[in-house]
C-alpha cells in the first residue's frame, strides 16, 4: 500500500499541484495514533499517484443557465447607477418587519440586526434552496451540524490565532477606529475621518477579529475557547469520520449552515458585513490532480444557483482573485460578485484550497485525516474544493435584485407607482395571501375556509385590514407571489375566488375546489 502527501505548500504560500510527497506505509491501527504526520515520514522520494479515471471528475459537464461573466482581478467595483438605493432597501425592510436594528429600544448595537417574521422566512428559504441545491439533489455531499465551540488547538492549525487579522487604525482627532484599507476618501483621494473630518490616523496594527470566550466557571487562559470565525473548520477535523460513517468515496462532500461570528472593525452596509452572521459552506474533497475541474464545475453550479432563483445576469460576474490576494490556504479562487448599490461586492468565494487543512490538522492533532482509496490501494490527502456562502448576503442580493417600482393601474383606472419584490416563488416569505374584500361577516367564514385550505401546503397569510388596493401593495411589497379574492358574489353564487398574480398583475376567477391545484401548478417552489 502507498501512502500520498499531496500538495506541498511552496513558500510563497500557494499550493504546488503538480508534486506528491511520499509517506511510508502506515501500521494497522496507526491510522489515529497520536504521533505527528511528520513522524511518518521515511522515504522523500517522489511518488505520484496512479493516473485519475472517469469516476474522479464531474459525472456530466454542467451548462451555465446564462453565460458566466468572468472579469479580471483588478476589474471596476462601482455600481453605476442602481434601481435601489440601499437607504431605500432598508427602510423597506423597516417598514415591512424583514430586517430591523436589534435592540432599538436602548440605541441598537453596531453591526447587529434582527429578522422579523417575514425576515425570518426569508432566510429560511435561502437556506433551504441551499441545502436543496447541495444535498437534497446530490448524492455525493452529506450534512454536518458542528459546534461552534471547538478545541483551541483547531484554530492554531487552520492558521486564524497568528493571521486572522485586519489592519486597524485610529483617527488622532477623536479615536474612532477604521480598517486602514477602508478608511472614506475625499475628492483628492485623501484618507479622512467620517466623524470629525481629521487626516490623521495612526499607524495600522493587526487586530484579530476572533471572539474570546471562556468555558467552565473560571476565566483564565487555559479555559480560553473562540468563537468560530468560519463553519469551514469543523469539516476539516470531522472528515474522516464522517466519511467512514457516511460509506462515502471520494469525490464527496461535506455541507454546513451555521452561525459564524467576526468582531469586525467597522460593520457596514446594512447585513452585508456584520459580527454575527450564518454561513452555507461545503467542503467537496477530490483527488489530487482532478481538483482544477471540479472546481471549474462548483464555479458553474454555483452560478446556475443564484441565476434559478431569479438573480439577474447582469448583476452577478465571476472574479478570479490575483495571486497577491490569495489566501495562505489557496491554490486558487474565484468570487462571485453581486452588484450591490454600494460596488459590485462579494456574494461568495469559491476556493481550491489544496490538501492545507487535512495537512494542518493531521499535523497538530496527531491524527490521520488521509483517505485510503482500496481500489488502488493508495492513501492520499484529498485537496478541497470549497463553495462558500453568506446567507445575510444571499438574501441582501435577491431583495436588491427583486425590487423594482412600476406603474400600476388602480380600480379607478389611474395610474400610480407600486414597489414590488420579484422575488422567486421558492424565497417569497408568503406564497398566498388570503383576502376577503371587507371584514363584513358574511365574508369571514368562506375567507377562513380558504386560508384552512391552502395552509397545509403553503405559507398563508390572512389580510382583512385596509382596502383591498392597499392590500395587494403591501403584499407586493414583500414579494407574495399569488392573492385569493374571496368577494360576495363567492359566497351568495358561484363559490369562486379571484386569483391576482404579483408579477403579471392579471386576474383569474376560479372555483374553490379548483384553488389548490392551481397553485400548484403555478408556484415555482422548487429549483
Amino acid at each position: 500500500m502507498i501512502v500520498v502527501h499531496a500538495g506541498q505548500r511552496t513558500s510563497g504560500g500557494q499550493s504546488g499541484g503538480a508534486c506528491y510527497h511520499a509517506w511510508t506505509h502506515l501500521a494497522p491501527g496507526r491510522h489515529s495514533g497520536a504521533a505527528p504526520l511528520e513522524a511518518l515520514v521515511t522515504d522523500t522520494s517522489l511518488i505520484p499517484l496512479s493516473p485519475a479515471k472517469d469516476d474522479d471528475f464531474p459525472r456530466t459537464a454542467v451548462e451555465p443557465v446564462a453565460p458566466l461573466q468572468r472579469v479580471a482581478p483588478d476589474a471596476d467595483t462601482s455600481a453605476g447607477e442602481h434601481e435601489a438605493a440601499m437607504d431605500t432597501i432598508v427602510a423597506l425592510c423597516k417598514k415591512r418587519g424583514l430586517i430591523f436594528q436589534s435592540s432599538e429600544i436602548y440605541g441598537g448595537l453596531r453591526g447587529a440586526w434582527d429578522y422579523g417574521p417575514l425576515g425570518a422566512a426569508l432566510k429560511d428559504n435561502v437556506k433551504k434552496a441551499w441545502k436543496r441545491a447541495m444535498l437534497q439533489l446530490r448524492d455525493d455531499v452529506v450534512q454536518l451540524d458542528a459546534s461552534i465551540l471547538m478545541h483551541p488547538r483547531v484554530w492554531e492549525a487552520s492558521g486564524h490565532v497568528a493571521g486572522f487579522t485586519d489592519p486597524l487604525v485610529e483617527c488622532r482627532g477623536c479615536n474612532s477606529r477604521y480598517r486602514a484599507d477602508q478608511l472614506p476618501t475625499n475628492a483628492k483621494g485623501e484618507p479622512y475621518c467620517a466623524h470629525c473630518g481629521d487626516k490623521g490616523f495612526t499607524e495600522p496594527k493587526n487586530f484579530n477579529l476572533m471572539f474570546r470566550t471562556y468555558v467552565g466557571p473560571t476565566e483564565d487562559s487555559s479555559n480560553q475557547v473562540w468563537m468560530r470565525p468560519e463553519t469551514a473548520q469543523a469539516m476539516f477535523v470531522d472528515f474522516a469520520h464522517v466519511q467512514l460513517t457516511s460509506r462515502q468515496k471520494v469525490p464527496f462532500g461535506i455541507a454546513q449552515v451555521g452561525k459564524s461570528f467576526r468582531n469586525e472593525i467597522t460593520p457596514r452596509n446594512f447585513v452585508f458585513r456584520v459580527r454575527e452572521f450564518e454561513q452555507m459552506e461545503m467542503e467537496f474533497f477530490v483527488r489530487p490532480g482532478t481538483d482544477e475541474a471540479w472546481h471549474e464545475h462548483w464555479i458553474t453550479q454555483r452560478w446556475n444557483w443564484y441565476l434559478r432563483l431569479g438573480m439577474r445576469p447582469q448583476n452577478l460576474r465571476i472574479r478570479d482573485h490575483a495571486a497577491e490576494e490569495l489566501s495562505h490556504y489557496s491554490k486558487a479562487t474565484v468570487d462571485v460578485e453581486y452588484r450591490f448599490p454600494f460596488a459590485w461586492s462579494e456574494l461568495e468565494g469559491i476556493a481550491n484550497r489544496g490538501d492545507f487543512d487535512l495537512r494542518q490538522h493531521s499535523q497538530f492533532s496527531g491524527k490521520d485525516l488521509s483517505y485510503f482509496d482500496a481500489e488502488r490501494d493508495e492513501r492520499y490527502l484529498p485537496y478541497v474544493i470549497e463553495p462558500a456562502a453568506g446567507v445575510e448576503r444571499s438574501t441582501l442580493a435577491f431583495l436588491v435584485d427583486a425590487y423594482r417600482q412600476e406603474e400600476a393601474r388602480t380600480a379607478s383606472g389611474k395610474v400610480e407607482k407600486r414597489t414590488v419584490l420579484k422575488l422567486h416563488h421558492a424565497l417569497a416569505p408568503v406564497k398566498v395571501a388570503v383576502l376577503p374584500l371587507s371584514r363584513n361577516d358574511a365574508l369571514v367564514p368562506t375567507a377562513r375556509e380558504v386560508a384552512d385550505l391552502l395552509r397545509p401546503r403553503w405559507p398563508v397569510q390572512y389580510d382583512d385590514a385596509g382596502s383591498i388596493g392597499k392590500r395587494y401593495r403591501r403584499q407586493d411589497e414583500v414579494g407574495t407571489p399569488f392573492c385569493v379574492t374571496i368577494d360576495f358574489d363567492t359566497v351568495e353564487q358561484d363559490r369562486a375566488v379571484t386569483v391576482r398574480d404579483r408579477d403579471a398583475m392579471t386576474q383569474e376567477r376560479l372555483p374553490i375546489d379548483r384553488l389548490p391545484d392551481y397553485l400548484g401548478e403555478h408556484l415555482r417552489t422548487e429549483l
